[in-house]
């Protein structure tokens, strides 16, 4: 089988493309343009696999992917190409609609052409599988709802109202076409190779240089938080064996407060990095209570059932032993991260 990845630079795109590339014999194509956010260097034992191959397109380029899909003639899509950072999405909007909606909807028409044109087996067994997030469905007010599959969409920032509206064009192309889609939501990622702007990384490096570690308002919004290999295994589930048109909900059925995350980052590096920086006595010290997100959703959580029930599918990484992998990944590989933080990682790009 061939899987054509769009975003597999990014964080959870990379982490696709290196299970399947380690764990199955099919072959991978990555699609991504490479923005900020997208690192090769992500993929540090891939490039010379003779089952991996690169195309740096922009998915809002119509007609490079139309291209593609002839030259590569792929099996499956796994549709993860997206601006993603709530923060970015408040300051810019028009990225988020561009790359999260447009692109999207180009990918849908390249997918159908292309899909139109297949016969027998190799039409019966395409499937577009679009990744998005549990954001879409708002947040919850209760401490004990979930969000199932059926919960209604109710987006609160730019980045999940982009990422709402690509889920519904997905559903049109469906319902309207016949193209054959598969859609999974799912809860935060985290694990090795996480962009630095993101929370557990961000708190992770700025601990270790003494920098203050920034906690929105106070710090009690409610994430479920799930291991990004965890999350890589079950899209592979979902992509070879989800039921045409069916969305699942991936969790990790790890509910953490932001505060409780930076504090439990604080105690591993107590134990993993005892020799502090100077003037630090301990990391949680370094914890500041910031002015809060506009908009901020206070609880995300996953009813994650159905994929289990359905397909089998469970996390095998506890928050504990997910942390614990993280944290003691970022602390061995410097060279990664001091890349990206100093903007080299942009500077040697495939052009």
């Amino acid at each position: 089988m061939k899987v054509l990845v769009t975003g597999g630079a990014g964080f959870i795109g990379s982490a696709v493309i290196r299970y399947i590339l380690e764990k199955t014999d099919n072959e991978v194509v990555n699609v991504d343009c490479l923005t900020y956010a997208g690192n090769l260097e992500s993929l540090p034992d891939v490039a010379t696999s003779p089952r991996y191959s690169f195309a740096k397109i922009n998915i809002c380029d119509y007609d490079a992917l139309q291209t593609l899909f002839q030259q590569q003639q792929p099996d499956v899509v796994m549709h993860l190409a997206a601006e993603s950072h709530v923060d970015r999405s408040i300051e810019g909007p028009g990225e988020f609609i561009q790359t999260n909606i447009v692109g999207t909807y180009n990918l849908l028409e390249a997918s159908r052409k292309y899909w139109t044109d297949l016969d027998g087996s190799k039409k019966a067994g395409f499937r577009f599988h679009h990744i998005s997030t549990d954001e879409v469905y708002g947040d919850l007010e209760g401490t004990e709802d979930l969000f199932t599959e059926s919960t209604p969409y109710a987006p609160s920032s730019p980045y999940s109202a982009s990422k709402a509206g690509s889920d519904h064009l997905v559903r049109a192309w469906n319902r309207t076409f016949g193209l054959p889609v598969l859609i999974t939501n799912c809860s935060n990622n985290y694990g090795p190779y996480h962009f630095p702007e993101k929370l557990i990384p961000h708190i992770i490096l700025n601990a270790i240089h003494g920098k203050p570690l920034p906690v929105y308002g106070d710090g009690q919004q409610i994430r479920d938080w799930l291991f990004v290999d965890d999350h890589a295994a079950a899209l592979y589930k979902v992509v070879t064996e989800g039921a045409v048109g069916e969305t699942y909900n991936i969790g990790g059925h790890n509910e953490k407060a932001n505060i409780d995350v930076v504090r439990a980052i604080c105690e591993l590096l107590e134990e993993l990095v005892p020799e502090k920086p100077e003037g630090v006595a301990e990391y949680q010290e370094l914890i500041q209570f910031v002015k809060d997100r506009p908009g901020h959703d206070l609880r995300y959580a996953i009813d994650a059932s159905k994929i289990s029930n359905d397909l089998g599918w469970q996390p095998e990484e506890t928050f504990e032993s997910g942390i614990r992998k993280t944290v003691i990944w970022y602390l061995e590989n410097p060279g990664w991260w001091q890349r990206v933080l100093n903007g080299e990682y942009q500077m040697e790009r495939i052009g």
